[in-house]
């Protein structure tokens, strides 16, 4: 090999990398959450976690991001030791695929039809492809589309420009004297778990392992010890993620590893022992794409076959290396959603995303119960429940300081638009459930401030607050449950109900005036309720933010202005007839 080659050689490793990068980046953006719902929901039974485990890797292409997602959502409580167990074995025979694809390299076959599987034949179609989508397409899931059709065909060139370039390799007889030294079992399989370590990608480095087959010179003896050592590499990745995680997340790093080393402890000492009494003569024969595909596949499947039968025995080997302390850490509520924003899955943005919205609803819930526990302090003012309203609004005061850094740090990822639009509207939404929090300690004060001096709302005021409290707190339960739920026709009730309240909050005042002037409310009280009747129609104003945002991520909605504008112009007998439902629910 002159320089040239080696050229060749590193710039189809190179193209090789990223293609399998873009290719998996795209599947991952075009799966978004639903990976996330698709590993919690369905891992009720080993098959079951087998069978997604190996599904979602066959999707991204990356038995590492699985494992990590998977050492995530262990971290973060909502996923069990004894389900991640599963799905790690079936991340395993879910990465085999790609080994597979990339064995279509190696056809060489007189027929057009076979030729036609060939990647130079068909990957620069889908080259094209993804570039037209890529240049004239705007909807996202083209553009997603075209990332995996991209990167599968720089993928593929990769592959072809390696294994062109490596042939001249056969006629060197220092290569084939160091291919020879593989054929010892321990230094093939550290040679594979180095070079696996090291681009920790175990489908990288089959990838690599199956272009050094175009020399002719990898016999089976060489290729199968390497196989071998890739799978135990591979649990770097997964490894260096626990690493500061909470135990659970760091035994579930643990049984990767103990999996893929119990594994290949086995395949080696049966496969070598039935050798030494039966040789097999196809170890010194040359290995092909295929072949070594098949090697991958037979040991991952027979791996997982062997071993899920004793997965608790894995976990139980996991748990004995990494002890529980005598004392379990009790977290606070709020804490324990916090765990759920886990670095891990800024990775994988889509999963990120999800986790992000669930904290969210978590803290709309808070911010409701907050608001809800003030105003009832109008009727009777008690000191745990204010002391709860103080603690609520704190709470939700770290809920936007953690999940903003948070969202803030996933908005500097590659995200999709759909997920973009979600990370926007969520940093607006936690900034109003944080402000109605605000206002619910406000409210407390203020009825403090009533039971302290022992003041007194005349009848009419105390009718007039009371319905304008049942609005603000209607309000708030159809934002909260729309937000919840993503419940469009819901969070169209909102800005009606916005406007009946804005009208309340000017009557209230109108009428509050007339009895100063009659010489039947005092000054005193009149700051009071001001500053009520001033919380809770921001309150509804935030409710109305929170909605909108909701509305305008799930629709064409570009500008929410324009939009409320669009909503109060005059002819707009659908939000006429809502506003003028709700002055009747509402009526003083």
């Amino acid at each position: 090999m002159d320089i040239f080659d080696w050229l060749s050689m590193l710039g189809g490793l190179a193209l090789f990398l990223y293609g399998m990068h873009l290719m998996g980046d795209g599947l991952s953006k075009a799966s978004g959450g639903r990976l996330e719902r698709i590993l919690e929901k369905l891992t009720n039974s080993p098959i079951k976690a087998v069978l997604v485990g190996a599904g979602v890797t066959a999707v991204i292409q990356s038995s590492s991001a699985t494992t990590v997602m998977v050492v995530g959502f262990v971290n973060s409580g909502i996923m069990k030791l004894g389900q991640a167990v599963g799905i790690i074995m079936g991340a395993n025979v879910g990465t085999t695929i790609t080994s597979w694809l990339l064995g279509l390299t190696g056809i060489d076959s007189g027929s057009v039809l076979v030729n036609l599987l060939k990647p130079t034949s068909f990957s620069p179609v889908l080259a094209i492809i993804g570039v037209v989508l890529l240049m004239f397409s705007k909807k996202d899931s083209h553009k997603n589309a075209a990332s995996i059709l991209i990167g599968f065909a720089i993928l593929m060139f990769g592959m072809d420009t390696m294994s062109g370039a490596v042939k001249p390799l056969r006629e060197v007889p220092e290569f084939t004297s160091i291919l020879t030294r593989f054929s010892n079992p321990i230094l093939g399989m550290l040679a594979g778990l180095v070079l696996t370590a090291v681009i920790q990608s175990s489908s990288a480095s089959v990838g690599i392992l199956q272009a050094l087959c175009a020399t002719g010179a990898v016999s089976y003896g060489a290729a199968i010890p390497i196989i071998m050592g890739q799978n135990i590499g591979t649990c770097v990745t997964a490894m260096i993620s626990g690493i500061g995680a909470s135990k659970n997340a760091k035994r579930a790093a643990l049984v990767h590893l103990y999996f893929n080393l119990i594994g290949t402890i086995l395949f080696m000492v049966g496969f070598y022992a039935i050798n030494a009494i039966v040789p097999f003569g196809f170890m010194t024969e040359a290995a092909d794409g295929f072949g070594i595909a098949f090697v991958h596949s037979v040991f991952n499947i027979a791996a997982t076959l062997v071993l899920l039968p004793f997965s608790k025995l894995l976990v139980k080997l996991a748990c004995l290396t990494i002890k529980d302390e005598d004392k379990p850490v009790v977290l606070a509520e709020y804490e324990q959603a916090f765990q759920l924003l886990d670095t891990r899955f800024l990775d994988t943005p889509g999963v990120a995303v999800e986790q992000s919205r669930n904290v969210a609803e978590s803290m709309a819930k808070l911010a409701q119960e907050s608001m809800t526990l003030a105003m009832g302090l109008l009727d009777t003012y008690d000191e745990e429940r204010a002391a709860r309203v103080v603690a609520l609004e704190d709470e939700v005061d770290k809920f936007e300081d953690v999940l903003g850094s948070y969202l803030v740090k996933l908005s500097s990822r590659e995200l999709s638009l759909a997920d973009s639009h979600v990370v926007n509207n969520l940093l607006h939404s936690i900034s109003d459930l944080e402000r109605i929090s605000d206002h619910a300690r406000n409210v407390k004060e203020s009825a403090e401030e009533i039971f302290n001096k022992g003041l007194r709302f005349s009848e009419e005021a105390v009718v007039e607050l009371g319905t304008f409290r049942r609005a603000v707190n209607d309000i708030l339960g159809v934002t909260t449950q729309s937000f919840l739920e993503e419940d469009l026709q819901l969070a169209e009730q909102v800005e009606p109900m916005e406007e009946v309240i804005d009208g309340l909050n000017l009557e209230i005042r109108q009428r509050h005036v007339k009895r100063l002037r009659e010489g039947r409310c005092t000054i005193e009280l009149g700051f009071v309720l001001a500053d009520l009747c001033n919380d809770l129609e921001r309150v509804s104003d935030h409710c109305s933010n929170i909605a909108l945002c909701l509305l305008q991520e799930n629709s064409d909605m570009q500008d929410a202005h324009a939009y409320v504008s669009d909503l109060k112009a005059d002819g707009n007998k659908n939000f006429d007839k809502r506003v003028e439902q709700y002055r009747k629910q509402y009526r003083l």
